[in-house]
């Protein structure tokens, strides 16, 4: 369950960093709305592992409608070009 407190709790940041866990995110509000949010670089790697994975099948999925709209190549014609 994430836990919300104010930015003004930071103050204190050991105490709010000891509240930080793979499966218990702090956020922090500044007048009342969220505003940040506190992760685990457990947490960091694994979104910019999700993100690559992401960009990459974006590329490939543009990458074959293009293929489908210009045509494929065969793999002697793609040998000759490498």
């Amino acid at each position: 369950m994430p836990k919300i407190k104010p930015i003004s709790d930071l103050r204190n940041y050991t105490e709010v960093l000891k509240e930080v866990d793979a499966t218990s995110r702090v956020y922090l509000t500044r007048n009342g709305h969220g505003e940040y949010g506190i992760l685990t670089m457990a947490e960091i790697d694994e979104l910019d592992r999700y993100r690559a994975a992401y960009n990459l099948f974006a590329k490939l999925q543009s990458a074959e409608k293009r293929a489908n709209h210009e045509g494929w190549i065969d793999a002697d014609h793609a040998e000759n070009e490498i």
